[in-house]
């Protein structure tokens, strides 16, 4: 790109206004000597300065700096320096690397950890894991923040650049150093990569006191979510169900046409499934056609992950089909993104418009509230287990990742008297006892063949669907609606 057709373009963004896409008004006529003093003349001379100051230290730069820097490298720069300044995590510049590389993303299947990230202070933050995926089984959760990559900080790093060094080929492991929000020190994550499938929608039946229950998992809003939701919810129907689960949990959104094809299947008729605002607050209401309401009670699941278009069905569900949504408030991102080409390979992923809930509510920022609040257990919280440097947690010790340990004992049934990160005798009485129970040396200490099988028990367990608070309280609810 030379520097006269990159100037152009900085002009049009600084005249057009967000990139060109929202045209301001035409400036009046100039008849007269007060035409030149209009606000509108005003703005424009003001960037026609702005366009100067930046062509005058484009070229001091260029000159001075001290050491040679490519013109590529400026106009680059100057791109994501304009989206730093939206201060959005979710607009963003792609190189055309990186924007190959998101394409590839959103197809049936890519390699990497699984988990959809976005820029929050600078700082490269987990929205949310995907369901089953390697970044959920090694313990990555919503709000985590990346600080180092295999032991090398990313600060500095645009999100893209840190996506491609995280992701990588199946089986190999790439070590995350995380900042989680109430725990008092940073601590690693192994994740081992993996083929992270694009299976979006995953059914199951459950039989529970005389009542057939069906359940539908939606990991993702992919281009052909909706098109596999109709055809599992008329296999769930063809069984004669009685009720329905619609689990969005670990769902980081995606497209939102998907979630608006799904929400004409299951929302009454004339109901909106979600409202669309433009920055002119001009609103676009996307409304239910469905003839008649389902004969059969519907529930939704939700938690801290379920993000995007996981909180548009979340709140139509409510407020446009007066249905229980039961679980954990959801992540609160309420704008929409548009992926914009530039021309060369290289994109733009750029936030146009504001959602709103069913009942035109603006999420962003809070997300959707359950009808029913009901949490985990403890233990399907807790950071995965890292002794480190310390060889073993033993008597007299106290740190976060004890407090850790200390609730996937207990969780796994072995009391440990506290759980403050104190390592009492009682909490050496309870490693002792679950080293005995595994075959292991009953030191009573943690060491990291002790901390791995903690980790992979509790994993076990937190898999287990009897444990699941939340889809069992989520069961127990259908069951007694379906009953009435």
């Amino acid at each position: 790109m030379k520097k006269k057709q990159f100037l152009m373009i900085l002009a049009a963004v600084l005249v057009l206004g967000a990139f060109g896409l929202y045209m301001q008004s035409a400036p009046p006529s100039v008849e007269t000597d007060s035409a030149t003093s209009s606000p509108e003349m005003k703005s424009e001379l003001s960037n026609k300065e702005l366009l100067a100051k930046f062509e005058k230290a484009l070229t001091i730069i260029e000159e001075q700096y001290v050491e040679e820097v490519s013109e590529e490298e400026l106009y680059e720069g100057a791109i994501e320096g304009m989206l730093r300044a939206l201060d959005d995590p979710y607009s963003v510049y792609m190189d055309q690397e990186t924007a190959t590389q998101f394409m590839e993303s959103l197809g049936s299947h890519f390699e990497g950890i699984g988990a959809e990230v976005s820029m929050t202070d600078g700082k490269v933050t987990i929205v949310a894991p995907f369901r089953d995926s390697p970044a959920e089984k090694a313990g990555l959760q919503p709000n985590d923040k990346i600080l180092q990559i295999d032991g090398e900080s990313i600060e500095g790093l645009s999100l893209y650049e840190a996506v491609l060094q995280i992701r990588g080929e199946k089986g190999t492991t790439v070590r995350l150093t995380v900042e989680r929000v109430g725990a008092s020190e940073l601590f690693d994550i192994p994740v081992e990569r993996g083929l992270i499938p694009i299976e979006t929608v995953r059914s199951d039946v459950i039989e529970k006191d005389g009542q057939t229950l069906g359940l539908l998992e939606i990991t993702s809003f992919s281009e052909d979510t909706a098109e596999r939701f109709k055809e599992q919810l008329e296999q769930l129907e063809a069984q004669g169900i009685d009720g329905l689960l619609i689990d969005v949990r670990g769902n980081p959104g995606g497209y939102l046409n998907a979630v608006e094809d799904i929400g004409k299947l299951i929302i009454p008729g004339g109901a909106p499934i979600v409202q669309i605002e433009s920055r002119d607050g001009e609103k676009v209401r996307y409304v239910s056609n469905l003839e008649e309401k389902k004969p059969y009670p519907i529930i939704g699941i939700t938690d801290g992950s379920s993000a995007s278009a996981s909180e548009i069905l979340a709140g139509a569900l409510i407020e446009g089909g007066g249905y229980d949504v039961v679980g954990e408030q959801t992540f609160g991102k309420g704008t929409v993104q548009q992926t914009i080409k530039l021309g060369d390979g290289s994109e733009l992923k750029l936030s146009l418009f504001r959602w709103l809930t069913s009942a035109g509510n603006d999420i962003n920022g809070e997300g959707v509230k359950p009808t029913v609040e009901v949490k985990q257990p403890d233990y399907f919280y807790t950071a995965p287990l890292s002794v480190g440097d310390l060889g073993a947690f033993r008597l007299d010790m106290m740190s976060e990742q004890i407090k850790n340990a200390q609730l996937m004992l207990k969780g796994l049934g072995f009391e440990t008297g506290r759980d403050d990160g104190y390592f009492n005798d009682q909490t050496k009485q309870a490693v002792i006892a679950f080293q005995r129970e595994h075959g292991l040396e009953a030191t009573g200490e943690i060491d990291d063949d002790t901390a791995s099988l903690i980790q992979q028990k509790v994993m076990e367990q937190v898999r287990e669907r009897d444990n699941d608070l939340q889809l069992q309280t989520a069961i127990e609810l259908l069951i007694k609606q379906a009953s009435e």
